[in-house]
């Protein structure tokens, strides 16, 4: 077990301390906006937060989208039902981009403001669990990562966030936005942490057919490798950040060396084709007949039935379902959709072949933090190039973790490390070390004993 965990569930705690927890957790809540809800009746275990997209049997489960309010699931995932098994206690769901579509978290109705500045974003989609491990001292979040909804947020409000090999986590009760791509994740304030309750989410589940009981293995590597094209239109200030990362890590002992890989710079389009067309069909359910949003005027015709019940849909998730039903038509399937399936394959091989010699090393964003005003401000395909680096690994189902590397100007950034499939302990073998010379900093610390 490791330190933290382990000293939190062995300490006495205060007779009213998870009363005391959710009180000042609620005071921050409407000043941040984390939680979709509070669980007022935890009272025992280690507190851990579930993305809102994450079923929890018998808890409002909305992916943040109004189609889905009201939607009270007859089950829980199986990453769930495996923490509550041990010695963790529910704390509640936290908001996220509608469905998971969206860069910075703010695809929702009121939604998350960072923990270090509330003027600031939190990133997305995995927006509240990011904030939420920000505030609280000892808590682990599950979420879930598409194209970069664990590493983004976690890289903006300066936590660990570890996406694993994609079919180690079972899928089980999460609701989907591309299923090729989605991954069940942790966010944590330690590698160690996010070990510990990685160790009790994986596995194989006979509810998941694309989830495999696989030996994972924690092949280290000295060799840092740092792909050119994604340091490409990266912000002056991160790479100057990231250069003192790469210094104080070959101080470590580490070697950096710089490469191309062919087809990289392809990945955002090719992505963006496969998880639309995904996602426009997994959207196709939500009719106002069986899920969350019910639509009770049966006088009306299909189509205005229909229309009524899917105009609940927020502006982006509109425009992927529009995208996605494009590309997977008829008439431009192969030109699109079978296109970008054959650029993944590609785009694994090449990354294979350069991670079988080292870690890929990057800025986790090629950003810095923006500010809730400067988002508002953007475009859709301005918003979607900022996945440049995040979406890679994501793509090919590779496992990575975004760890604090630095503070600029008081906001935290992060650093990505990407491994080869089923080498996951690796990356939290390599961040443990970097922890050991590098201290975190939060602005709160709910909950500390």
């Amino acid at each position: 077990m490791t330190e933290t965990i382990e000293s939190f569930i062995m300490k006495e705690k205060p007779e009213n301390y998870y009363e005391e927890l959710t009180g000042e957790l609620e005071k921050l809540n409407s000043k941040f906006r984390m939680f979709s809800n509070i669980n007022k009746e935890i009272s025992s275990g280690l507190p851990f937060s579930v993305k809102d997209n994450i079923c929890v049997k018998d808890v409002e489960s909305t992916a943040s989208s109004e189609i889905l309010s009201g939607y009270l699931p007859p089950f829980s995932a199986t990453a769930i039902e495996r923490l509550r098994k041990g010695e963790f206690g529910f704390l509640g769901k936290t908001k996220m981009d509608e469905f998971g579509f969206g860069t910075f978290g703010t695809n929702c109705k009121d939604h998350p403001l960072n923990p270090f500045d509330e003027r600031y974003v939190t990133g997305g989609s995995s927006a509240g669990s990011a904030a939420a491990t920000a505030v609280l001292k000892h808590h682990v979040s599950i979420a879930e990562s598409t194209g970069g909804s664990i590493s983004a947020p976690s890289s903006f409000c300066g936590v660990v966030g570890f996406t694993p090999t994609y079919g180690i986590v079972s899928r089980y009760g999460l609701i989907d936005y591309a299923n090729s791509l989605d991954k069940i994740g942790v966010m944590a304030r330690s590698a160690a942490d996010v070990r510990y309750v990685f160790d009790k989410i994986k596995g194989s589940d006979g509810h998941d057919t694309t989830c495999v009981d696989h030996p994972i293995s924690k092949e280290g590597h000295k060799k840092l490798i740092v792909i050119e094209q994604l340091m490409e239109g990266v912000d002056q200030e991160v790479l100057s950040s990231f250069d003192r990362t790469l210094a104080k890590l070959q101080s470590m002992g580490y070697t950096v060396e710089r490469r191309s890989v062919p087809f990289i710079e392809k990945a955002i389009p090719a992505y963006y084709i496969v998880s639309m067309a995904e996602a426009s069909t997994n959207l196709a359910r939500y009719t106002g007949f069986k899920y969350g949003l019910k639509i009770n005027d049966f006088s009306k015709g299909y189509n205005d039935f229909f229309t009524e019940a899917r105009n609940s849909f927020g502006q982006e998730a509109k425009r992927r379902i529009v995208l996605g039903t494009f590309v997977r038509s008829a008439s431009v399937k192969s030109k699109y959709y079978e296109k970008a399936l054959q650029l993944r394959q590609m785009l694994i091989g090449s990354l294979n072949r350069i991670l079988k010699e080292g870690f890929i090393i990057s800025p986790t964003m090629p950003i810095k933090t923006p500010t809730v005003e400067e988002v508002n401000g953007l475009d859709p395909v301005k918003v979607y190039v900022r996945d440049s680096i995040t979406v890679p690994p994501n793509f090919a189902g590779l496992p990575h973790i975004s760890f604090p590397s630095d503070y600029i100007k008081g906001m935290p950034t992060g650093t990505q490390l990407v491994t080869s499939h089923f080498n996951d302990y690796a990356l939290l073998d390599f961040v443990e070390e970097w922890e050991k010379s590098f201290e975190y900093k939060f602005k709160y610390n709910v909950g500390a004993l």
